[in-house]
């Protein structure tokens, strides 16, 4: 009976496979963009590093099988859904890599990045037939394994920086290393055909994710953007900030502040960042003050203005900077790192005007 259920079942997923796989993937993405909240938190890191064991797991079990191992009724019965855990492990994986990075994203930077997550993630519900092969495997993992290390060893360390993603790297290699140690002992045979093409990707994976990095394309992960805006004023009070800036446009709901800065006299115009970092992450980040030169076609930078952060707050940290002598035309503030790892910005328009612009006030 258990038998027939079993085939049965068997039956209508591949029938509907294709149409169930994107359902389940929808579903799942739309869970843990629910469910994942801050890169910081136990849970959230809990949930990621299970989907890696699921992973790991069913990997093993796959190969420790098709070399003969395993070999029982329940095995052989259990045999065609091996890989629907992995599928649905490194499914719920590059779900949660692409909703971190993207909150920690400026698409304009990190769009190959992103777009490389998100093919994994789409490909993952189209590539069931090809995790039976044991290099399509391992490498899918450990690309999986290199994103989490990235913004996990930073949330230990409390730091950020080239040192730090160096040593993700190398935790990394050291954790694939042994994986492929366990492999190479359950599945000698299989292990061996695979050996090379295992050892190419590895190296492939990781030489596209350095290349990445130090191109500032990987975004500055943990850190994230959750608020910029351009104000008249800005005034602290204790550990609460007051401003006032000019309304957006109706259209432009999703801004803080208006886009077009109508100034007066010879004011200073202040920009206000949030950035979120880990509890206890401590690092600099800088205001990049940019002029659009109309004759270059090119942005001229003209200041770059630094503070420095201390994660925990949900908000993000706070904390502006601002320009006196400032001429009229297109400027661009960028938010970023030591290292030039662009954050967030924005993008607004100066221009003079005789009477004082019209302004509200604004609780940061």
């Amino acid at each position: 009976m258990k038998l027939l259920i079993l085939h049965k079942a068997k039956d209508i997923y591949e029938k509907y496979e294709r149409r169930i796989g994107i359902a389940l993937m929808a579903l799942g993405f739309t869970v843990d963009n629910l469910t994942l909240n801050r890169i910081d938190l136990l849970l959230d890191n809990l949930i990621l590093f299970t989907y890696l064991m699921i992973a790991i797991t069913s990997i093993i079990t796959i190969n420790a099988y098709a070399s003969g191992r395993l070999q029982y009724t329940f095995m052989h019965t259990m045999h065609p859904w091996l890989t629907l855990p992995l599928q649905y492990a490194f499914g719920g994986l590059f779900s949660g890599f692409f909703i971190f990075y993207s909150r920690s994203a400026s698409f304009i930077a990190s769009w190959p990045f992103l777009l490389m997550l998100a093919a994994l993630l789409v490909g993952n519900e189209l590539a069931r037939t090809k995790y039976a092969r044991c290099t399509f495997q391992i490498t899918t993992f450990y690309t999986a394994l290199f994103s989490f290390s990235i913004f996990y060893i930073p949330v230990l360390t409390k730091r950020i920086g080239a040192d730090i993603f160096l040593l993700s790297g190398i935790v990394s290699l050291l954790c694939i290393s042994a994986i492929l140690l366990l492999l190479r002992k359950l599945s000698p045979e299989r292990f061996q055909k695979s050996q090379k093409s295992i050892i190419i990707s590895i190296a492939t994976v990781f030489s596209v994710f350095n290349v990445m990095y130090y191109t500032n394309i990987i975004p500055p992960i943990p850190l994230s953007l959750k608020a910029i805006g351009v104000y008249h004023s800005i005034e602290r009070s204790n550990s609460r900030y007051s401003a006032y800036a000019e309304a957006p446009q109706w259209y432009q709901f999703y801004n803080d502040t208006g886009r077009v800065f109508h100034r007066y006299g010879n004011e200073p115009i202040f920009v206000f960042s949030s950035v979120f970092a880990p509890t206890d992450l401590k690092t600099p980040i800088f205001h990049r003050w940019s002029l659009y030169d109309e004759k270059s076609q090119r942005w001229i930078e003209k200041d770059r203005l630094s503070f420095s952060i201390v994660g925990g707050r949900d908000g993000g940290y706070r904390g502006y900077s601002y320009k006196q002598n400032i001429q009229p035309g297109r400027w661009r503030v960028d938010v970023v790192t030591k290292r030039n790892q662009l954050i967030g910005r924005i993008t607004f328009t100066v221009t003079a005007v005789e009477l004082p612009p019209q302004t509200k006030p604004v609780a940061l």
